[in-house]
């Protein structure tokens, strides 16, 4: 009965990626089954003040500004006799990481036990777009961090959109359904208190007074990593025995290529992917002497990559959790629309946006909220050839320059190592 059922599902998901209509009907009827299950399991449960639930992209990660403030209240003996929750989807991995900690408690995502934990806890603190099904009781704190700067359109700001599994007027539906649901929304600068409030609709439903603007917790670890926190990054990314192979990556530069997902790229059955615009046949020719190149994938591609060919040139990082580790090791960031740069950028060293596709990526798919061209803290690149040479000259003659500074005093100028401080002050009552 149990695989009949699987089956069923696993049928009707791919379906419903097959035809835009037909999805919009299943995507109902599990919202609806969901959220009766949801109010039959937890009739009768009372909120606990002293329980956090804390949960990052939809369960796939132990990173971002959840990780900051969990981390935070760790230290703080304000919350000694506080529970902590987190859901992960693959339960047994972070059990070995967050085991030693106190008062944690790990339940996998979507499960009945989690379902429980999201019903009794005082405080919801997530970076993603919920389930329809969950909404906070009135005595309940709903805390989105969000999960970047925007630089591509969001939500109820999107002009036009791409993407193969939604419409854009259902995109914004979600958004306005669950802009609803906050507490609080917390936010790095005025600039993008400003963005979510569209994108979220917030002022139309009466909600702007829920964004706090007080920096990123995600980017206080960037201010405060030490050298003992690279050497254990490099021995992670670089192998057990990293000592031997010490010399030989301290006289290489480390590149961080970290290029989002096309929303009009997706395969049923496996979901969105990554399709390579970059030769690193050509790049290993040319750079393998002098660099090594991190490749980090957005969370949402789904395919793997083998890059054993390449071994010891690039390095296949998209598993490691924090991007923030992989910030501190590398001298180069290159990306394209992902925020990624926003957060990197409070480190003040070279990046290069790898744009192949920005024509379409900015008159027909998300768009952007900025003028790229002109404040974008590095050179945009549209081919290999023109990728190859900037990576020479960023790293013979890179100056952090006016525009780079005027870039940080508008979007990271809250940025300061005690963004998670004033964040838990904001959200919690200890009264």
């Amino acid at each position: 009965m149990i695989h009949l059922k699987r089956r069923l599902k696993i049928y009707l998901k791919g379906l419903a990626k097959e035809n835009i209509f037909f999805r919009g009907i299943i995507r109902s009827i599990f919202d609806f089954y969901k959220e009766i299950r949801y109010k039959v399991e937890t009739i009768g449960k009372r909120v606990n003040n002293k329980t956090i639930i804390f949960s990052c992209f939809n369960g796939n990660s132990y990173a971002d500004s959840p990780k900051a403030l969990y981390e935070y209240m760790l230290h703080d003996e304000r919350f000694d006799d506080y529970t902590f929750v987190w859901d992960f989807k693959d339960v047994k991995r972070y059990e070995k990481i967050l085991a030693q900690n106190k008062n944690t408690i790990i339940v996998k995502r979507g499960a009945k036990q989690y379902r429980k934990y999201v019903a009794i806890a005082k405080y919801w603190i997530f970076n993603f777009k919920i389930d329809d099904y969950l909404k906070p009781k009135k005595n309940q704190v709903f805390v989105q961090c969000w999960h970047g700067t925007p630089l591509k359109r969001l939500g109820c700001d999107l002009i036009h959109f791409d993407n193969v599994l939604n419409t854009m007027e259902g995109m914004q539906k979600r958004y306005k359904k669950e802009a609803k649901k906050f507490s609080y929304f917390i936010s790095p600068s005025r600039y993008a208190s400003e963005k979510f409030i569209s994108a979220w609709n917030l002022k139309e439903i009466n909600k702007e007074d829920c964004i706090i603007e007080e920096g990123y917790p995600r980017n206080d670890f960037l201010y405060s990593y030490t050298k003992e926190d690279v050497d254990k990054v490099k021995q992670k990314i670089f192998g057990y025995y990293y000592l031997p192979y010490e010399k030989e990556v301290k006289k290489k530069k480390i590149i961080l290529y970290a290029p989002t997902y096309r929303s009009n790229q997706h395969e049923t059955g496996l979901g969105y992917v990554y399709k390579e615009e970059v030769d690193f046949d050509k790049l290993q020719k040319e750079l393998g002497d002098d660099y090594i190149i991190l490749f980090r994938a957005h969370y949402f591609v789904a395919n793997s990559f083998d890059f054993e060919k390449y071994a010891g040139f690039v390095y296949d990082v998209s598993k490691i959790d924090d991007i923030n580790e992989l910030y501190i090791i590398s001298d180069i960031l290159i990306t394209d629309y992902s925020s990624v740069f926003f957060d990197y950028a409070n480190l003040k060293r070279p990046m290069i946006f790898y744009m192949y596709d920005l024509e379409h990526y900015r008159d027909e798919s998300n768009g952007f909220y900025i003028d790229v061209e002109k404040e974008l803290p590095g050179k945009i690149v549209k081919t290999q050839e023109e990728l190859m040479q900037e990576i020479k000259n960023i790293s013979a003659n890179f100056k952090y320059d006016k525009k780079y500074e005027e870039f940080n005093k508008k979007y990271n100028y809250l940025d300061d190592g005690n963004a998670s401080k004033r964040v838990v002050e904001r959200i919690i009552n200890f009264d």
